[in-house]
């Protein structure tokens, strides 16, 4: 598990050694003065019994075995260290300065344990202090089921080491207070590593939003593809860009909502909210997956940039899914999700050059390759509607002619004459060759 030192994810500057720091606290925790004059009301405090929390009868655990029990706290903590060196191979990985400061934080919470039983409202306080002791670098040696372990490790300890400290009438509560004290570091542990979980999660999400940002703009795939790497991203894998409205403006829903969809699909993706636009960058996506998606959208038209072979050309789907993003109004009944390729004739008339290109690449040139008969074709087939036998009838040729030629038309450019979309596409796409001839381009 990895944890940030900081919300920027840099280390922190001029830290002393872990272990010197940890010594520190420690001895913060259990100063005690040198020579204490003995007051009678120290005497008296002294003698004063510590309540047990949480206990219906009220319980007591006497002073004579918190003395005890403070005496043997290093002894305790070396024991639980000495144990878990015993039952994890892992843990004898460890590096020495990380032990150290294993061994550390269990001694600074045996001492809160001993406060614990002196002040019993500050027990939630001291238990949360033991874990805040622990410097940054030991979360990301120890992970939280690592974590969970050591803690069970130390409480197993307590249980067998406490009643040979207190008194027959002190070792039922204080072996209770043991099994209570054990509960509050347990959900301390959970908080501290909580925590950890936000702060990576934010800084995860901030880089995310750099990587979506980068693929709309085009950044230097460079720089990219380091951050999508360090999100876990498979930079090999296929790419594609959907585009379309949020469902609200509540950024953190809306990108709950599409990594849930997106986990059921089993489809890696990377989110971003720019405004009133919802991109998702999908990995290796099929066309079920991307109808699955398309339903996070909000209301209005959801695009989908062609598939590019890998996240380092997600710029090119991304940059084809805005430009049909913007001509879509043009086409009121169209699919949702739509692709950016079925949106070429309302792109060329808004003006984008590279819907021009395709159409003249996709339509045009093949048409043209392979003679003058069937761009003459298919010109007549449009003008008189798509009737058959007119078109035959202009044409001076026998229908079956004509419906050779346009099913040659439909194997060269993956369009059928006779679909009035596909129409469409192709009486575009005449108009634009006839453009780009008169301006020398074809």
């Amino acid at each position: 598990m990895v944890v940030p030192n900081d919300p920027a994810g840099q280390p922190t500057r001029g830290a002393a050694p872990i272990t010197t720091r940890l010594r520190d606290m420690l001895a913060r925790v259990t100063a005690q003065p040198a020579d204490p004059p003995k007051k009678k009301a120290q005497e008296k405090a002294e003698n004063r019994q510590a309540e047990l929390p949480g206990s219906a009868d009220r319980q007591q655990v006497s002073a004579g075995t918190v003395r005890r029990l403070e005496r043997a706290s290093g002894e305790l903590a070396n024991a639980s260290l000495a144990e878990m060196e015993r039952r994890f191979p892992w843990f004898r990985r460890l590096l020495a300065d990380q032990r150290a400061s294993i061994l550390l934080v269990t001694q600074i919470g045996v001492n809160h344990f001993v406060e614990w039983l002196r002040d019993p409202e500050g027990s939630i306080r001291l238990t949360a202090e033991a874990f805040r002791a622990a410097p940054p670098e030991l979360a990301r040696a120890v992970s939280l089921r690592q974590t969970v372990e050591l803690v069970r490790t130390a409480i197993d300890m307590f249980e067998q080491r406490l009643p040979t400290l207190a008194t027959d009438h002190d070792r039922a509560p204080l072996v209770a207070a043991g099994m209570r004290y054990g509960r509050e570091i347990a959900f301390a542990a959970a908080t501290v590593y909580a925590g950890a979980a936000e702060a990576r999660g934010a800084w995860d999400a901030r880089l995310e939003a750099l990587v979506v940002d980068g693929i709309v703009r085009g950044d230097a795939e460079e720089s990219l593809l380091s951050r999508a790497a360090a999100l876990g991203w498979d930079l090999a894998e296929p790419a594609t860009v959907l585009i379309g409205n949020p469902p609200s403006e509540d950024a953190p829903a809306v990108l709950y909502g599409v990594r849930s969809r997106a986990a059921r699909a089993g489809h890696g993706v990377l989110v971003g909210v720019q405004g009133s636009r919802l991109v998702v960058v999908v990995g290796d996506a099929t066309q079920h997956a991307l109808e699955r998606l398309s339903e996070a959208f909000g209301p209005g038209p959801v695009v989908a940039g062609p598939t590019v072979a890998a996240l380092a050309e997600a710029h090119r789907s991304a940059a084809e899914a805005l430009s049909a993003l913007r001509a879509v109004v043009a086409w009121p009944s169209a699919p949702r999700p739509v692709a950016a390729a079925d949106l070429l004739p309302e792109r060329a008339l808004a003006g984008d050059p590279d819907a021009e290109r395709q159409l003249v690449d996709n339509v045009v040139r093949p048409l043209v390759a392979s003679g003058g008969l069937l761009i003459d074709t298919l010109d007549a087939y449009l003008e008189v509607g798509g009737v058959l036998e007119a078109c035959a009838r202009q044409l001076f040729v026998h229908p079956n002619t004509v419906r050779y030629r346009l099913r040659r038309v439909t194997e060269l450019t993956g369009r059928t004459p006779s679909n009035p979309r596909d129409a469409l596409v192709l009486r575009v796409a005449l108009a634009v060759g006839r453009l780009a001839q008169s301006r020398g381009l074809l």
